[in-house]
């Protein structure tokens, strides 16, 4: 804005002592000191307000006017409420170095001055960064020339001074701001991709508004613009898909052209989105074919064929890969009116990503494909290398939903489900499909299981874990009922803990020493209540029968 511009406004109270030729001068903030040096906090541009506390003598107003314009300040309004009339010698002082000289009358607040100031400047620049968002958007339609989102969510730091990051539906960073200050740490990219699901559910129109400790934030939904030939029909066909934009802000007091250069920059990230979406075109086939061919029982020589063609795709420079893994994930909606698989194979893509790793094109090396409500993964791994307890890694299940888990959760909210399973690495086109299988398997003990968000992986098919969600649940209560109710009983009447002392006898593996250490117990009152355990249920935890019924019963309860 001009300095023209706050003279012609009469509710500002200025009158001008000097500098009627500086009026054009531009005004990029604003600044109240009373300091005699205050240099350090002056970038430019500045309209300074000042009470003139830091005036002791006619002497002082020279040093103070030359500090003010070897800083590039636009011009120095001095207030009437302290001295009365403006000192003569700061009057002069501005004549002799050109800086524009205002009088503030004593009935207006330097606040009123601060918020007119700072709301034109805001809308100017606003004006200004809309034309950029503007000219990026096309800029990324025509092309990849725009650079991604990242370039406009710096010019939202460096010109609106808004922090702004674009988050996945699982909380994974995908582009930031990098002009002010550090990233968002991952705890809360988690929070708030949760908040910002939970809001969705409920039908609450963006900016949804998440305060985490001191900090407002506003997030907005980035909608697709045209992921699908038709608009979804419910919100659950898009909600754990979407992206969105978090502003470090409180949008409910911003004016409507602000809320409209935000909603332009979602529309600009969208675009961002579809575009990763397209590439991912080929991936998908290739997926697709390749699970056909599993299902169809084709010829081993067939499917390592296609895996050939696949390789060099998703895994560049590589050639082949030498061994692959299979995750099988499903959506499950209660009424069943809607399709699970489009959201299961987005989720997969997002999912096996590493969270840790921040940037829209890391999926690159997942194919996704989906039939129904499920959605198969086909993971290739550069390399498997083996355990010091002879377990392979590649993609494990106990992990793979531990920083998801929450958000996700809340976009399920109480009507949906989400399940996976994970094979075992094979090594080549014969062992795909009993890794499906596998997988498919995994799934279905995660689909026993409690939870919205449940995983099992193939480490899991050879042990108890396996046959335990299958008992039927009047089985399954009858049988800890009969164990566990009478040690609950007396815990409840005497605080005795015997259910924490057998949950820790059985991990000990019945060593009394090593349990009587973690428990920080005497040896002798570890005796006692393992003997007041196996006097309230008639069993031995000296014999192995005793103890396995005590370890299914406490796993089943």
């Amino acid at each position: 804005m001009r300095l023209r511009a706050l003279l012609d406004t009469d509710a500002l109270g200025l009158k001008l002592l000097g500098g009627e030729d500086e009026l054009d001068r531009t005004v990029r903030g604003v600044m109240t000191t009373d300091l005699r040096d205050p240099s350090r906090y002056l970038g430019g541009g500045e309209l300074v307000l000042t009470g003139l506390a830091w005036r002791r003598d006619a002497g002082d107003s020279e040093s103070f006017v030359r500090i003010l314009v070897q800083a590039g300040v636009t011009a120095l309004a001095a207030g009437e409420a302290e001295l009365g009339d403006v000192p003569e010698d700061l009057v002069v002082a501005c004549a002799r170095h050109r800086l524009p000289l205002f009088a503030v009358h004593e009935s207006v607040a330097f606040a009123t001055i601060t918020e007119h100031v700072v709301r034109q400047v805001s809308g100017e620049r606003a004006g200004d960064l809309a034309a950029v968002v503007d000219r990026h958007r096309r800029m990324m339609t025509a092309g990849p020339a725009g650079g991604g989102p990242d370039v406009v969510l710096d010019l939202l730091g460096t010109d609106l001074d808004l922090r702004a990051w674009v988050l996945s539906p699982t909380g994974r960073l995908i582009a930031g701001s990098k002009a002010t200050g550090p990233a968002l740490p991952a705890e809360a990219c988690s929070r708030l991709a949760g908040e910002h699901l939970a809001a969705t559910r409920t039908g609450r129109r963006g900016p949804h508004r998440v305060v985490l400790g001191a900090t407002t934030y506003s997030l907005f939904p980035v909608r697709s613009t045209g992921r699908s030939p038709q608009p979804a029909r419910d919100v659950r066909e898009t909600v754990l898909a979407d992206w969105l934009l978090a502003v470090e802000a409180d949008a409910g007091d911003w004016p409507e052209e602000r809320l409209d250069l935000l909603y332009g920059v979602t529309q600009l990230i969208a675009v961002e989105r579809d575009r990763r979406d397209a590439a991912r075109t080929v991936r998908r086939r290739l997926a697709q074919e390749v699970l056909e061919l599993v299902q169809t029982g084709a010829a081993p020589a067939e499917i390592a064929a296609r895996l050939r063609v696949a390789a060099p795709v998703l895994l560049p420079g590589l050639g082949t890969a030498p061994h692959w893994q299979v995750v099988v994930a499903r959506v499950d909606w209660e009424g069943g009116e809607i399709e699970g698989g489009p959201v299961a194979q987005a989720l997969l893509e997002e999912v096996l990503v590493d969270p840790a790793v921040a940037g829209p094109e890391h999926s690159d090396r997942i194919a996704v494909a989906h039939t129904g409500d499920e959605a198969i993964a086909l993971v290739p791994l550069p390399a498997v290398s083996t355990e010091h307890d002879g377990s392979e890694t590649g993609v494990l299940a106990d992990t793979l939903l531990a920083s998801v888990r929450d958000p996700l959760t809340a976009g399920l909210d109480d009507d949906g489900r989400l399940t996976l399973g994970v094979s075992a690495p094979v090594h080549s086109a014969e062992g795909l499909r009993g890794a499906l299988e596998e997988a498919r398997h995994a799934r279905r003990v995660a689909a026993a299981r409690p939870g919205r968000v449940c995983a099992a992986g193939h480490q899991e098919l050879a042990s108890h874990v396996l046959l335990l969600p299958f008992v039927p649940d009047d089985v399954r209560r009858a049988f800890t009922a009969r164990l566990l109710d009478p040690l609950r009983d007396y815990d409840r009447r005497h605080r005795a803990e015997l259910i924490p002392t057998l949950e820790a006898f059985l991990d000990c593996d019945g060593s009394w020493t090593r349990c009587a250490a973690r428990l920080h117990l005497h040896v002798n009152t570890l005796r006692y209540r393992v003997g007041r355990i196996e006097q309230l249920t008639s069993r031995d935890l000296s014999r192995l029968e005793d103890k396995l019924d005590f370890f299914l019963a406490l796993r089943m309860s």
